[in-house]
C-alpha cells in the first residue's frame, strides 16, 4: 500500500526505511469510485492525498455551468485544493476521481505535524508549494494567448500523460476549449 509513497519520497528526499515507517501509518488508504467527488466547492479541505492509482481533477464551474479543469494528479503525485488546506477558508474547486482511484489521504493537521517534525515531509512540502507555482507559470505562459492548436501541441509536449489517459471532455476542458474543436484539432495534427 506504501510502497509507491515510499518511492515517491525516497527519490525526493533521500528519506530512510526507518523514518518512513515512522510517518506512514499518518496516511490512509482511501479507495474511490469513478467520478465520486472527493471535495466539494465552499467546504473546507482537511487533508491532503497521494494518488497511488487512478487519477483527480481539481477544478471549478464558471458562471455559464463550464468546468474550468485547473489540474489532474495521476499516480505518484499529490493533490489538495491547496489554498483551502492552507488557509482553512472554503474552497473554489472540486476535487473529483476521474478514474477508479487509490489514494492515500493524510488530514491537515498530521501533514503539518509531519511538516514541521520531519525534515523530508517538510521538503515534501516545500516541493509541492514550488511545483504548483511552477506548474501554474507554465500553464499560464504556455497557453496564454496561443491558438488552440497550438495550446493542443502544448499539451503534448508538456502534459502527453493527460492526452494518453483522458477523455476528449477532460482534455477540452483543461484547454478551455469544447470537445468537438478538440476532435477538430487533433485531426490537424
Amino acid at each position: 500500500m506504501y510502497e509507491l509513497l515510499f518511492k515517491y519520497l525516497q527519490n525526493k528526499t533521500g528519506i530512510s526505511e526507518k523514518n518512513f515507517s515512522e510517518c506512514s501509518p499518518y496516511f490512509k488508504l482511501k479507495e474511490v469510485k469513478k467520478n465520486e467527488i472527493i471535495l466539494r466547492e465552499g467546504e473546507v479541505c482537511r487533508s491532503n492525498y497521494f494518488v497511488n492509482n487512478g487519477c483527480l481533477k481539481f477544478y471549478s464551474i464558471n458562471d455559464e455551468g463550464h468546468q474550468l479543469t485547473r489540474y489532474f494528479a495521476f499516480e505518484s503525485k499529490f493533490g489538495t485544493a491547496l489554498s483551502s488546506l492552507i488557509d482553512q477558508k472554503p474552497s473554489f474547486e472540486y476535487i473529483q476521481a476521474i478514474e477508479k482511484s487509490e489514494l492515500l489521504m493524510i488530514s491537515r493537521q498530521d501533514f503539518f505535524q509531519l511538516v514541521n517534525t520531519v525534515p523530508q515531509i517538510n521538503t515534501i512540502y516545500r516541493d509541492i508549494l514550488e511545483m504548483a507555482y511552477v506548474t501554474s507559470q507554465k500553464r499560464i505562459y504556455g497557453l496564454q494567448g496561443k491558438t488552440a492548436l497550438d495550446q493542443l501541441k502544448w499539451l503534448m509536449e508538456y502534459q502527453p500523460k493527460i492526452l494518453s489517459r483522458l477523455s476528449n471532455k477532460e482534455i477540452a476542458s483543461y484547454l478551455g476549449i469544447t470537445p468537438f474543436t478538440l476532435s477538430r484539432l487533433k485531426s490537424q495534427l
